[in-house]
């Protein structure tokens, strides 16, 4: 806690807009605090009557910095009263988060992330870990993600850093589609030293190379799209194992039984837009929607190029492009689908990063075409990529499944959401034929 004059304070950091909250607010606590913290938990305040506009977060000192003067004080639980505090809401939010650490300490949910102590624990593993290896950690480290069931936290060691990542719902079968496509695909996936399947997490090796996210060099982009075909490629025939171990199945036999559900789903969601522009599409529209979508879908089946690994979000903070071929990260959104998908939702982000820049994109889809075309007919391929828009955009919503729980779908968020999908799909489908009858 910071004296003042009026009252005690908590530490406090501001952290900008977009940014990850751990990260900022543990490099804050260091840099402007002289104390290196792990967050646990954003305490439950609810009825504590706060309303300064505060967000809290309970955090565990694991280090002072005895080379920086203190700006903080330590003040015994027992010798605090409400006008201790400049803000008496502090004071509240205090007595709140201790209680909360308690009951955490005898077992109680939310996530093992919560209780004070772990750090600690996961830190001595980490060292186990790769002192056979000939490494030893370094005292620094980031945390990127904090939440009671989640945690992403890079160590630094005397050789290369290693990362660990955790999973909690909904995202649990990430950890066991991890391990599977490490196995399966090494160099390509990610590599996995160790795991804590009681944490449902893993520890890395980090990834030597550059960040995708960080350039906006063409080359990097092209060599991504190519290494993404070569992984697909390469994952022909173990398609059962990625799905046993927890992918999505957007299949093109489960898409085409999933077209007319789906746009069941679509229609009262557009009677019940209110809000235009953009005008919500009508009957006639969705009807002509869906039976392209259905032809497009009969379409490529016929092609005959099998299902593959695919990802549904390829964001390119989880490309890196070394200096021999690329890997990619992050698997909660990996499927098993028709391969040309997953270039779709490389090019999407790719306009997002760079822009739209139509010859560019061509290079990119060039490099990646070129690979299927060692194993597919050229005639084939593009045949195929004339549809892609189309169907990537029906197989991401409806692999989202937020069409299929009304619970969530009928929220103003979602409905929005999914709203916006279909009229992209309608764009795709007015472009496509546009395209074929050229």
């Amino acid at each position: 806690m910071a004296a003042s004059e009026n009252g005690l304070l908590l530490p406090s950091v501001e952290i900008p807009r977009w940014q990850r909250h751990a990260e900022y607010l543990t490099a804050g606590m260091m840099s402007e605090w002289g104390c290196e913290v792990i967050c646990l938990f954003a305490p439950d305040v609810v009825g504590t009557g706060h309303g300064n506009g505060h967000q809290y977060q309970v955090v565990e000192c694991w280090r002072q910095d005895e080379t920086q003067p203190s700006r903080t004080v330590w003040r015994a639980l027992s010798s605090l009263v409400p006008n201790s505090f400049r803000d008496e809401k502090d004071y509240l939010v205090v007595r709140q988060s201790l209680k909360q650490c308690s009951v955490l300490r005898l077992g109680a949910e939310p996530g093992p992330f919560a209780k004070p102590g772990w750090f600690g624990d996961l830190r001595s593993w980490v060292g186990e870990t790769i002192g056979p290896l000939g490494y030893q950690l370094k005292g620094s480290f980031r945390q990127l993600n904090a939440d009671p069931s989640f945690s992403l936290i890079r160590f630094d060691t005397n050789g290369p850093a290693v990362w660990f990542k955790a999973v909690g719902e909904p995202n649990q079968h990430e950890f066991p589609i991890t391990l599977t496509l490490s196995h399966l695909f090494p160099g390509q996936v990610a590599s996995v030293l160790a795991t804590k399947p009681n944490l449902n997490g893993w520890l890395s090796p980090e990834v030597v190379g550059t960040n995708l996210g960080e350039t906006q060099n063409i080359e990097h982009w092209k060599s991504a799209a190519a290494a993404l075909a070569r992984l697909q490629v390469d994952s022909i025939g173990r398609q059962g194992d990625i799905l046993r171990s927890g992918a999505r199945d957007l299949r093109l036999s489960v898409l085409l039984d999933g077209v007319a559900p789906f746009f069941d789903a679509m229609r009262p969601l557009m009677e019940e837009q209110s809000k235009v522009p953009p005008p919500p599409l009508s009957g006639r529209e969705l009807q002509y929607v869906e039976e392209q979508i259905r032809r497009a879908l009969l379409f490529v089946q016929r092609l005959e190029i099998p299902d593959t690994l695919g990802h549904l979000d390829l964001n390119p903070w989880n490309i890196i492009d070394g200096l021999t071929q690329c890997t990619f990260l992050d698997w909660a959104e990996a499927c098993v689908a028709h391969p040309f998908f997953s270039l779709e939702y490389l090019l999407e982000h790719f306009r997002r990063a760079i822009g739209a820049l139509p010859s560019v994109e061509a290079e990119l889809v060039t490099s990646y075409a070129r690979e299927w075309e060692a194993v597919q007919p050229h005639t084939t391929v593009a045949s195929a990529l004339t549809r892609a828009p189309l169907l990537a955009a029906f197989a991401y919503a409806f692999g989202s499944n937020f069409w299929n729980d009304e619970c969530r779908y009928k929220t103003a968020s979602t409905a929005g959401y999914l709203r916006a999908l279909t009229r992209r799909m309608s764009r795709e489908a007015n472009g496509l034929i546009d395209q074929v009858s050229q």
